[in-house]
């Protein structure tokens, strides 16, 4: 039961995100509320912070770790796929963009 509600959690986190970026994004007024390089950064930047704070409050020691070296490839196709979904957003039906991703995720 635990697994069914935490997919059903993510699954309706991933859709929470399409529909708010399709707000941010959406030039059908003829303006948006925010442009879609300036949407990826606060994206990737939150993000990362996120990701910062789970690794501090989960970690069991209480000695200073290791730092993990990081991987720039994967880093860059993070930055790749949000970038070309957040400019993609401006362009594409949103039944397509809903297909296309999470046919990707």
């Amino acid at each position: 039961m635990r697994l069914f509600l935490l997919t059903l959690l993510t699954m309706t986190a991933f859709a929470a995100n399409s529909v708010f970026g399709r707000l941010a994004l959406d030039s059908s007024t003829g303006d948006m509320a925010i442009d879609p390089a300036s949407y990826s950064l606060i994206r990737l930047a939150s993000g990362a912070i996120m990701l910062l704070l789970l690794v501090r409050f989960t970690s069991k020691s209480t000695k200073p770790h290791k730092q993990a070296s990081g991987n720039w490839v994967s880093a860059f196709a993070l930055f790749a796929y949000a970038a070309a979904f957040s400019f993609a957003y401006v362009s594409l039906e949103t039944g397509m963009g809903a297909l296309i991703l999470f046919s990707c995720v």
